[in-house]
């Protein structure tokens, strides 16, 4: 058999081989390092043998699927540490995932102190270099296996699997699991590894079905290459808005209000009504919207029209009992039917068109309560939203605009190169899922991949991701701790209109169905603004602040000057309060940059005398002493641009 590896040389052999054998082939130093496979692009086990021409490249931990091979053994290590120390824990699964892996138990909660127990334990499974085994069974003999190990998660996972299906164990000295693969051939490989966590997760993600203990943790190669790892977590927990909005007292959550309910407290209001007045203004004076204002619920009539009833139901407030009352409503969790009914108000002549209505709408949906997260995950949001009605011949342009608008935002915000685009498509094998003709979708779908392309923007494609009723590009970021979050999203809609019997006059007097896109400019504000606070630390650009400036006067005489100040700033309608406290001028400076304020002012007798301000940013540090005049021209140009000053001096050098 002729063996083509990642390089284009060709090995040939006259009998089978598995990869490991290959590798050893190559080099002693290549079978030392190898993780996995990949024959013909798809990842497999060392012990593959191979038997026919193919291609193969040979996975270290430098290539991902190595990476990943790691981890998924050390997820079974885990487990067997688990089994040794709690005995009656009951395994569900553990795969790995983009910063490490986890594993799911039927037990009660894992406390720290467990973690570091069963890292101890791993790291003495790990010494005795157990080999990793692998074998398999027929269906019977494989759910009675796993029935006789007391292990009724493993005995479902068989049964739900297809028939036809290889079923395969690995085991590791006493220790045997349910696997597909692949892992390494020994558990001496693992060199490096930390759990970090641990969390409720509910079976199969229902949570109708058990709760169980979720283990996070991580590993690597080399320990140089976990510190580093380690060294970013710490610094994503630093960011993590989930924990730094609240110690800047941005917002908060009360348990008798509800999870995923945030309050926002003035300084969070500040911020989020900052960002929506900037959009409205933008949208209505820049890029043609008008405003709309629609009511927050509905009869449920409304939402069997859009097929939202039947499409989302499970994910709406529901008030009222179908059976029982004459009415039902639900809390609106979109407001595109509200709008498409402003649309129909009144009729529109193809000239109208293209009519772009934007709405600053609160939205409600009923999210499962271990889905919800800080403010990336709510229950109630606000959003950008907006609905373009079109015709099919401004369809392409308009898009265009809405992706324009979009990319806009995220430049002025300073977090462009931060998303990543998706091109989120039907999934023709659910028809359940979708409403329209797959002719429709695939037209549609290609008519998006060509703007994609025309704009030269990067982007992958994501089955079974799309709306209902049209696919959507999602403009997406990563959080902190790796996570992707949708942040803006445009959706192209050839269908909801002839459900809603919209319609317009052409130039020959006969009625028309519109196109319509489904848009955010900056998506949900609470989102939005959870972004902000990682990306930027909460050393937000100025013009985001709620306190921009802070007044510091030396002494109670200076006061009345800090005052004028204060008040000259806040006729040119820059955020600034004022330190009157009867404190040294040193412990205020420090609080001032606790509290991340882009600008202090420090005034005594030569300030006052002289119409002056001492300058200290977050971003030169001391810049000096400047008239107040100055000042107030430079910040409020700095404002109105939206400038994103870099820092060049570090925290404690200021």
């Amino acid at each position: 058999m002729k063996i083509t590896l990642k390089d284009g040389s060709v090995r040939e052999y006259a009998e089978s081989k598995s990869v490991y054998d290959i590798a050893l082939d190559i080099s002693e130093g290549l079978a030392r390092a190898a993780c996995c496979g990949k024959v013909d692009g798809r990842t497999v086990d060392l012990r593959t043998v191979l038997d026919r021409d193919c291609e193969l490249s040979i996975c270290t931990a430098s290539d991902p699927e190595g990476l990943a091979t790691i981890r998924h053994t050390t997820s079974h290590v885990l487990a067997e540490a688990v089994k040794h120390l709690f005995p009656d824990a009951r395994l569900a699964i553990g795969p790995s995932i983009d910063t490490g892996f986890y594993y799911d138990f039927d037990h009660e909660a894992f406390s720290r102190e467990d973690l570091d127990a069963l890292e101890a334990e791993m790291k003495k499974i790990i010494k005795q270099g157990a080999k990793l085994e692998r074998f398999t069974l027929p269906r019977d003999e494989a759910v009675r296996f796993m029935e006789e190990k007391g292990e009724p998660y493993k005995v479902e996972l068989i049964q739900d699997l297809p028939e036809d299906a290889e079923i395969s164990f690995y085991s590791q000295g006493e220790f045997v699991d349910l696997c597909a693969g692949p892992h390494l051939m020994s558990t001496k490989s693992i060199k490096a590894f930390k759990l970090i966590s641990s969390s409720m997760a509910y079976w199969r993600g229902d949570s109708d079905k058990a709760r169980l203990q979720r283990i996070y943790g991580t590993a690597y190669s080399r320990k140089e290459e976990l510190a580093e790892h380690l060294e970013k977590m710490e610094e994503a927990k630093r960011r993590d808005h989930n924990k730094l909005g609240r110690e800047m007292g941005l917002f908060t959550t009360v348990d008798v209000i509800g999870q995923g309910l945030p309050l926002f407290t003035p300084k969070g209001t500040k911020m989020i009504m900052k960002l929506q007045r900037w959009i409205e203004d933008l949208e209505d004076n820049e890029w043609g919207y008008v405003r709309t204002r629609t009511p927050l619920m509905a009869k449920s009539d409304l939402y069997k029209i859009s097929g939202h009833w039947d499409h989302y139901k499970d994910g709406m407030f529901v008030l009222g009992d179908e059976e029982k009352d004459k009415e039902v409503f639900a809390l609106r969790p979109m407001t595109c039917p509200f709008q498409y009914y402003v649309y129909k108000s009144e009729q529109h002549s193809y000239r109208d068109l293209p009519i772009r209505m934007g709405e600053t709408s609160t939205l409600f949906r009923a999210e499962d309560s271990g889905e919800m997260h800080g403010l990336t995950r709510v229950r109630q949001f606000t959003i950008s939203e907006g609905h373009l009605i079109v015709r099919p011949d401004q369809m392409v342009e308009e898009f265009k605009g809405c992706l324009a608008l979009a990319k806009y935002c995220l430049q002025t915000l300073g977090i462009e190169e931060d998303v990543t685009y998706h091109l989120s498509k039907w999934d023709p094998k659910d028809r359940e899922k979708y409403i329209g003709e797959p002719e429709v979708w695939e037209k549609t779908q290609q008519s998006m991949r060509d703007i994609l392309n025309e704009l030269h923007i990067n982007f992958v494609e994501d089955v079974g991701e799309a709306a209902f009723y049209g696919p959507k590009v999602d403009i997406n970021a990563r959080n902190v701790y790796g996570k992707d979050d949708t942040m803006i999203t445009i959706q192209w809609d050839a269908l909801l209109a002839e459900q809603f019997d919209m319609y317009f006059i052409d130039q020959n007097g006969d009625k028309v169905r519109p196109y319509i896109i489904h848009r955010t400019s900056i998506g949900c504000y609470e989102r939005t603004l959870a972004w902000l606070i990682e990306k930027y630390a909460g050393k937000f650009p100025t013009w985001l602040c709620p306190e921009q400036v802070r007044v510091l006067p030396i002494s109670e005489k200076y006061a009345d000057y800090a005052q004028e100040v204060r008040r000259q700033l806040k006729e040119r309608g820059v955020d600034v309060t004022v330190d009157n406290r009867s404190e040294k001028i040193g412990f205020k400076i420090r609080e001032t940059r606790l509290a991340k304020v882009p600008y202090m002012l420090i005034v005594g007798e030569q300030e006052a005398q002289n119409g002056l301000v001492s300058v200290r940013s977050r971003f030169a540090g001391d810049e000096g002493q400047k008239p107040l005049a100055e000042f107030m021209d430079q910040i409020c140009e700095e404002i109105r641009t939206k400038q994103i000053r870099k820092e060049t001096v570090q925290e404690d050098q200021k």
